[in-house]
């Protein structure tokens, strides 16, 4: 049984097309949808989608968090329920944890072909598309991935050599347009310039990243803001809010 993480951007989108350049046979593609995602990413995946049927691969599953009562939770309302920034923010990773991997282990633990797979005592094969410039990252997990007794990770991206230029390369190459970066619209780890983008292509997000920090503002002690030691509203919204525009 051979799954892949996949998260809208360039190197998970190269490693299933090498995947297929190798002729290694994927059973179950997963995206978890933190409902957050920025729109050029929604809108990739139904590209990709179209891509991966007329290369006989599996089409992208998507998955979600959900509440107890089995109502969809994404990132943004928890965020407004509990008065808080997402994790990242205050140096954690917990969001990732919650709404990313979760969702995609949950869907997996009920999926009969992996429930066959543990049963018979195999471990269902994990691909991850760290490229061959991040090898940091995959020996900060080796022991953790040594460990699991469920999946067996694997890294192909760093297997073929292929960095991330290499990456971008096999895209265009496949005939696919780039994907463009994969993150909540309102990630702490955005950069100026995307900040800037996100306020000029897409005010009503960035309305709205504002919103979680005017929401979160009372329960704020370490951090400033979704900048860590700013508010973006501050910092880049303080002239469409005073013209009401924003």
């Amino acid at each position: 049984m051979n799954i892949v993480s996949y998260g809208g951007g360039a190197n998970s989108t190269a490693l299933l097309i090498g995947l297929h350049q190798h002729r290694i046979p994927v059973d179950l593609i997963l995206f978890a949808d933190t409902g957050a995602e920025h729109p050029h990413t929604y809108v990739y995946l139904n590209i990709m989608d179209r891509w991966l049927k007329e290369h006989g691969m599996p089409t992208i599953t998507c998955v979600y968090k959900h509440t107890q009562d089995g109502k969809r939770l994404t990132l943004e309302d928890e965020c407004l329920q509990s008065g808080t920034l997402p994790s990242i923010a205050y140096g954690h990773k917990k969001c990732s944890l919650k709404h990313k991997i979760g969702p995609q282990d949950k869907y997996c633990n009920n999926d009969p072909r992996c429930r066959a797979a543990w049963e018979r005592g195999r471990k269902v094969v994990k691909f991850v598309g760290y490229d061959a410039g991040e090898k940091h990252r995959s020996d900060k997990v080796l022991l953790r991935d040594l460990a699991d007794p469920k999946y067996s990770k694997w890294y192909p991206l760093m297997e073929w050599g292929w960095r991330r230029e290499d990456c971008i390369r096999a895209i265009e190459a496949a005939g696919l347009p780039q994907p463009g970066k994969s993150s909540c619209f309102f990630c702490p780890s955005m950069k100026e310039n995307e900040i800037l983008t996100l306020r000029e292509q897409h005010t009503e997000l960035f309305r709205r990243a504002c919103a979680l920090e005017d929401n979160a503002q009372a329960n704020l002690k370490t951090v400033q803001g979704l900048g860590r030691n700013f508010s973006w509203k501050q910092r880049y919204g303080k002239e469409l809010f005073e013209l009401g525009n924003c």
